[in-house]
């Protein structure tokens, strides 16, 4: 009161001192905040550009067989340079004409909007520079408080101290909201037009460029005649500043646009089964977070081989009846490099995204008995090993009750067969036989060196397959053998990128050998005899159901329990499981659930290597080849009606001849013609 009651009574001398005095303080004060508003923008430097992205994953060819984006937002980045200039030029038009001169503010536009907010008595004409609209698009809220203007002009500040022009604009074009859910121009381009944002027209370009001063209103889906009214602004305005010629005004704003709303299309999920594959792997072995995949527009690389996966879900559609409940899986892999080539966890991820291939651990039956018969080449067994196979009780003694394995439908040579045959033929007695005479835990460390990680335990039964296993991690185990013994790990993701290309993480090929090369030889023939009758006359091998559809070397074993249907083989260059069951683990009903493992196995197979070259597996060094009879493993003769080209390791041959055919003349003359080819010395001293 006192202060006003002096200033009533100064000079008006005083007063113009006074106000030139408080004027100068004020301005000062104004000046010094600035200048400390500068340094503390310099200090924090430049804002990180956190900005949501849709996540895009590509299959092996390039094509793109997902996204990831963030509740219906589409969101794309791409650099200006793939951004058409009619865009560019459209958008600083009618956004931001001195774009290029200003340092985030445009002082002219500014006054200009206060004067003509001044006459109407009310907020009418924006003077937001692209920089300020940038910054409120990352950092802020688009509410009409001067708090929020303070911060956006803070933000808009370090945006200029910190990026460069086509920086700003290039995010800009990359975040400004184009509605229908289309972040950016890539979005934008994608959705109204099909095309991406360097494929537009003028007419195009233009008509987007409209869109973002209110996306609702200037839809031209929604109001087409409010969108082309401001097309024409924009089209005018590009020619008063020369970046168009005025004859293009009339021609552009007369285009007939087709608009194709790209993500209302009706678009087939690829791979959805092998799709959580890739986000199980990105979460659990690469330890990207939720966020980074959600909203970090990170460009995924992987594995899938689309025609592949075709195949595979065709041929599970074509050979299992519509009305079927049971359930399948089936994994191939490259086993050279691991590859994920194709996956399929179930028969509708729509009905059940539970994935089979991954999450499910059953019984593999016979499936595992290759690992036995490996451990049984490594303890002095071959091809020719005979054991007899008949009706047998094993005395397990320590209070464990008797133990009554059994072959299927109860067929037994009821004598002596051969490994090879026993394989083939999937003779449990044999194999149990084997297991207890080896022991046990040698079958469980095998199978461990085979990358089986379940949980096995080293019991009678192991031999047949008794303890639950998953489909990837068997199908990855028979792989070992189709690549000479060398194990790798299964892949889904080769490469990760950001929006801009640069590189996150890029994939290592390792092998590592983990069984004998020559061994894994023996044990791929072996496991060929599967789909051979000569190694059998008193009942049908394992693979003679299907191996009229193969036209290639193949290799593989089937594998049932009373629940479960299993079929896992290889050829050189591609390894296949295929498991078939039900979810509540109900017994298998009739010879159709049964028979599906081996048929899909067999068409994925000829369907996935159709027009691929025919491979045949590499015969180490360390290995030969013998001709002998199949029915009892021995050396064959001129009269054995059947005979086979069988392999093994390098001094464990068969050297006995078959003698079941009245041939006893010629098989001494050939063991004579064997001992003199030994030689003096190892004649005398052969003990």
């Amino acid at each position: 009161m006192k202060f006003w009651q002096i200033y009533k009574e100064a000079t008006k001398q005083q007063k113009i001192r006074w106000m030139k005095k408080w004027g100068l303080i004020v301005a000062g004060c104004f000046a010094l905040s600035f200048v400390g508003l500068l340094l503390l923008a310099k200090l924090m430097g430049p804002p990180a550009l956190l900005v949501p992205q849709t996540t895009i994953m590509y299959a092996a060819d390039g094509s793109k067989m997902g996204e990831i984006n963030n509740g219906g937002q589409n969101r794309y980045w791409v650099p200006l340079k793939k951004i058409d200039k009619h865009v560019i030029n459209a958008t600083i038009s009618i956004e931001d004409k001195s774009f290029y001169k200003h340092n985030g503010f445009d002082m002219k536009r500014i006054g200009g909007a206060l004067l003509a907010d001044l006459k109407a008595g009310a907020k009418v004409q924006g003077a937001s520079t692209i920089t300020q609209q940038y910054a409120r698009n990352l950092f802020l809220t688009h509410d009409k408080t001067w708090r929020r203007k303070f911060q956006e002009a803070f933000y808009t500040l370090r945006l200029e101290m910190s990026y460069s022009k086509d920086e700003i604009l290039e995010g800009y074009l990359n975040t400004i909201y184009y509605g229908h859910g289309s972040y950016g121009i890539q979005s934008a381009s994608r959705y109204y037009f099909g095309k991406n944002a360097e494929e537009l027209s003028l007419g195009e370009a233009t008509m987007l460029a409209g869109i973002p001063k209110g996306p609702s209103y200037y839809s031209p889906i929604l109001h087409e005649e409010n969108a082309k009214k401001r097309q024409s602004i924009i089209l005018n305005a590009m020619a008063e500043d020369g970046t168009i010629k005025k004859s293009a005004v009339q021609k552009a704003a007369s285009d007939q646009l087709t608009y194709v709303r790209e993500e209302e299309e009706e678009v087939a999920t690829v791979a959805p089964y092998f799709q959580d594959a890739v986000m199980r792997a990105l979460k659990k072995e690469l330890n990207v977070n939720t966020n980074s995949i959600q909203f970090g527009g990170l460009r995924i690389y992987t594995t899938l081989d689309p025609k592949m996966q075709e195949v595979a879900e065709h041929t599970i559609e074509n050979r299992i009846i519509d009305n079927s409940s049971i359930q399948t899986a089936l994994v191939a892999m490259d086993p050279r490099s691991g590859d994920v080539k194709a996956l399929v966890g179930g028969r509708d991820f729509e009905q059940s995204s539970f994935n089979r291939a991954l999450q499910a651990k059953r019984a593999p039956g016979s499936t595992f008995k290759p690992f036995l018969y490996y451990t049984a080449l490594e303890h002095g067994y071959t091809a020719s090993t005979p054991i007899k196979s008949e009706r047998t009780t094993f005395a397990m003694g320590d209070g464990v009750g008797d133990y009554k394995p059994k072959n299927f439908k109860n067929r037994y040579a009821n004598d002596f067969i051969t490994m090879a045959q026993a394989l083939a033929l999937s003779d449990n007695i044999y194999a149990v036989k084997t297991n207890l005479y080896l022991g046990p835990k040698k079958l469980v460390k095998t199978a461990k060196k085979f990358g089986i990680k379940s949980e096995l335990a080293s019991i009678p039964s192991l031999a047949l397959g008794s303890k639950a296993v998953g489909v990837l991690e068997l199908t990855n185990a028979y792989g070992v053998f189709a690549n000479g013994g060398k194990k790798v790990d299964p892949v889904f993701i080769t490469k990760i990128t950001d929006s801009k290309g640069k590189v996150l993480y890029e994939h290592k090929y390792e092998s590592k050998q983990v069984i004998d090369e020559n061994k894994a030889f023996v044990m791929t023939d072996l496991l060929a005899g599967t789909f051979d009758e000569k190694l059998n006359d008193y009942t049908s091998v394992t693979g003679s159901s299907i191996n009229h559809y193969l036209t290639r070397p193949m290799a593989g074993k089937s594998g049932s329990t009373p629940n479960d249907s299993w079929m896992v083989g290889y050829s050189p260059q591609l390894v296949t499981g295929v498991w078939v069951g039900y979810d509540n683990n109900e017994e298998l009903h009739d010879v159709n659930d049964t028979g599906y493992s081996k048929r899909i196995w067999a068409y994925f197979m000829e369907g996935a290597l159709k027009n691929k070259e025919i491979l045949s597996f590499e015969q180490p060094e360390g290995v030969t080849a013998v001709t002998i009879n199949p029915q009892n493993g021995k050396l064959a003769t001129d009269s054995c009606p059947i005979t086979r080209i069988s392999y093994y390791e390098k001094g464990t041959e068969p050297v006995e001849y078959c003698d079941e055919h009245g041939a006893s003349i010629e098989i001494k003359e050939k063991l004579e013609q064997k001992k003199e080819e030994k030689g003096f010395f190892n004649r005398i001293f052969s003990w």
